[in-house]
């Protein structure tokens, strides 16, 4: 919850720091307004019936007094004078009023201010990640850099995408337009940034968009979505992008040992060898009970992750903790690892 409020927090300070970026303009003239007023009236006014001038001090205090129609020095002789009485108060206040609608209606209703408005948030950003192509898979990536407290800026073709919307929900300014154009990946501050993922449905748009970000920023940090796991080596070997991966080549191992009759949460390929995160519930009774963390992990070849049951819950649990019936391990191990410990894992008959 705190994190939460935080996250919220620094959203609302980098919304208010691009406000006042937009309207410097209107902040600019109304400054010039009461300093220029201010000069006038320093080097032009008098006292009626006498020959002093206002200081700067006094003649400032004044200036920015009457643009709120409030008089502090006494109504000139002098006509241009005069005239200046009427004239900083008009300007001033309609200055005012003017910014003050305008920034208040667009402090409000962030929704309304467009792609303008999304180029000038990403343009305050730095060392954060930028992903190209909102999809399915790039909102997906989104939300678990979020996870991790990272900034983010998007960058995507189509407007009607329906994950725009959820993106901007979450503070993620997001850019409509064609990230094989380098000018629009500048728009995304690409130089400031720290990582680039293009993850767009067409991996040869995905190494476009990858070589023209190490072109703009030489040390950006690529992770660049593939389809072709040879395609994917021989990109990360001959063009030196940091990590391509090959969305197939992740899939399949989980779809295939999902099919195996073990509880595998995950699966990945360290070298040539498939693991898997698979969760194990200790049976009462089985062969498992009473084993310690250590020696499982010795004699199996396996890697504890957490341990669980009814009193404790512990990540990376000590070695010399003991099997519980009942408790729950999650482990990384091979397929045939896991087969073992399913037959060390059934019940005493």
């Amino acid at each position: 919850m705190i994190r939460k409020l935080y996250r919220i927090f620094r959203a609302e300070l980098r919304d208010i720091r691009v406000l006042l970026g937009e309207f410097k303009y209107s902040l600019i003239l109304f400054l010039a307004i009461i300093f220029g007023g201010a000069l006038f009236f320093n080097l032009f006014y008098t006292f009626p019936g006498t020959e002093f001038h206002p200081s700067f001090e006094e003649s400032l205090h004044a200036a920015f007094a009457l643009i709120f129609f409030e008089i502090v020095m006494p109504f000139p002789d002098i006509w241009y004078m005069q005239a200046l009485f009427f004239l900083i108060p008009i300007l001033g206040l309609a200055v005012v009023v003017d910014g003050v609608i305008r920034f208040g209606s667009a402090l409000v209703n962030k929704n309304a201010r467009g792609q303008k408005w999304q180029v000038a948030m990403a343009s305050i950003y730095n060392k954060h990640v930028i992903i190209c192509g909102l999809g399915r898979t790039g909102y997906r990536v989104a939300l678990e850099l979020q996870k991790f407290e990272r900034d983010i800026v998007a960058i995507d073709l189509k407007e009607d995408s329906r994950f725009i919307e959820k993106a901007k929900s979450l503070g993620i300014p997001v850019i409509i337009a064609d990230a094989r154009r380098s000018e629009n990946l500048i728009k995304a501050n690409i130089e400031k940034a720290d990582s680039i993922i293009p993850c767009t449905q067409n991996e040869l748009t995905n190494l476009e968009i990858a070589l023209d970000a190490r072109e703009l920023n030489p040390g950006i940090k690529v992770v660049m979505r593939m389809f072709d796991s040879e395609l994917a080596e021989r990109v990360e070997k001959g063009f030196g992008i940091h990590t391509a991966f090959s969305t197939s080549a992740l899939a399949a191992p989980i779809f295939a040992t999902a099919a195996m009759r073990v509880n595998v949460k995950h699966s990945f390929y360290v070298g040539d060898e498939l693991l898997n995160l698979s969760e194990v519930t200790i049976q009462p009774g089985s062969k498992l009970v009473g084993l310690t963390v250590e020696g499982m992990e010795s004699d199996y070849g396996l890697s504890f992750v957490s341990y669980k049951d009814d009193e404790k819950e512990i990540l990376h649990p000590d070695p010399d903790l003991k099997m519980k019936g009942g408790a729950k391990v999650l482990v990384i191990a091979s397929l045939e690892t896991l087969y073992q410990l399913n037959d060390l894992n059934r019940a005493a008959s």
